[in-house]
């Protein structure tokens, strides 16, 4: 498809563009069944040819060239620290270690920063991992039933409770994204209370409630942020977003009204956009949408049908 520039006269009547989520390009093996072998991570950890990929927090650091995730052979001092088996990437076998934060380099990125640099797919699949099993770890230290401590098991993938013996194990947690439009093909989009930057808009979003189908959640949330009635939902893509631990599952739906009455815990304002308002708005720099990592980025360009510019810094 052609590069399609922002122009107020050469304005995209239908979509043409694909969905190429960054964090679904492609995928490592995980060797699940790998994990209940207790003496994986020590074997690894004392072999050479292991590749190591380091974290300090949920941050990595990349190579010199800021295209290659840095990785490393192991070192004695990773014993003593949170190991977690990420699988085998270009037939080499991977483990994640969690570092001290003291011990940072000058440089580490965000998942945020290094999945738009990052010029290998394979190495995108192992931060995108990394990082969600990371900040289920730092939210697992303790049992949820007694409160007492967990250890950590089948490779970092478990936590067993010291006291009880109950396992819990990384959640991910459903939230559907949507582009909602009106008859006349607007796109409805919103600036939510915790969006940083005064001109950032994105689509609506929101968590799937126990009992609830994921349609049904779109239905919800579009009527309990902006007041709006939707059916026709559609489902167009999926990502993983590991900030802290969910799955993004898009959606189109169509408003049966257009009326907005906007819950002001959630969302700050909102505004109907044709195609022609939404390219005056980015030329202006009167409006900045979320960064291609985002499933809310290529939910917006279906809607546009050709690549948009105007985007959110991340670090």
């Amino acid at each position: 498809m052609p590069d399609r520039r922002l122009s107020l006269g050469d304005v995209p009547a239908t979509s043409q563009t694909p969905f190429d989520l960054i964090l679904t390009r492609a995928t490592h093996d995980r060797a699940g069944t790998s994990r209940r072998d207790e003496q994986l991570l020590p074997r690894l950890l004392a072999d050479p040819a292991t590749q190591v990929v380091d974290l300090w927090g949920d941050r990595v650091v990349l190579d010199a060239a800021g295209q290659r995730l840095a990785v490393r052979p192991p070192e004695a001092a990773d014993a003593g620290r949170l190991a977690i088996y990420l699988g085998v990437a270009r037939e080499i076998q991977v483990v994640a270690v969690v570092r001290d934060l003291d011990d940072a380099p000058g440089e580490t990125h965000s998942l945020r920063s290094a999945g738009m640099q990052l010029g290998d797919d394979v190495d995108v699949s192992l931060v995108t991992t990394a990082v969600g099993i990371v900040n289920w770890h730092a939210r697992q230290g303790f049992c949820p039933r007694c409160g007492a401590p967990t250890t950590v098991m089948e490779a970092g993938w478990v936590r067993r409770c010291t006291v009880d013996g109950s396992e819990d194990y990384p959640r991910t947690d459903a939230a559907v994204i949507m582009s909602v439009v009106d008859d006349d093909d607007r796109l409805l989009l919103a600036h939510g209370t915790r969006f940083r930057g005064g001109v950032g808009m994105s689509v609506l979003a929101g968590f799937v409630e126990p009992g609830e189908s994921l349609e049904a959640a779109v239905e919800r949330e579009v009527m309990e942020e902006v007041g709006v009635p939707v059916t026709d939902v559609r489902y167009l893509g999926n990502q993983p977003w590991p900030f802290p631990a969910s799955l993004m599952v898009g959606f189109t739906a169509r408003a049966t009204a257009t009326t907005l009455r906007t819950d002001p815990v959630e969302i700050s304002a909102a505004r109907w956009f044709s195609r022609e308002e939404f390219a005056q708005a980015l030329k202006d720099e009167t409006l900045t949408v979320p960064a291609r990592l985002s499933i809310a980025r290529h939910l917006i360009e279906h809607w546009y049908g050709g690549p948009v510019s105007g985007l959110w810094k991340h670090s």
